[in-house]
């Protein structure tokens, strides 16, 4: 017998509700929404910050030398 939810199903205990019982395409909906949420909070947060932009050689060579630094001997 197959069933089909349409409303999430209410656990409650001791009167209070505890838990929601959803159908899996709901719940992947509101972790997929929950994630673009906090991208748009992290876009517009980084929006806000001034861009500052220094020259490739110079990561590069700060790179270099974190690597030698961490490397074990």
């Amino acid at each position: 017998m197959k069933t089909t939810m349409t409303e999430p199903e209410l656990v409650f205990r001791g009167g209070k509700p505890v838990s929601v019982i959803l159908p899996i395409k709901d719940y992947q909906e509101l972790i997929e929404r929950a994630e673009d949420a906090e991208d748009v909070r992290w876009l517009r947060k980084a929006g806000r910050k001034p861009l500052s932009f220094r020259p490739l050689e110079e990561y590069l060579a700060e790179q270099k030398a974190t690597r030698r630094v961490s490397r074990p001997a």
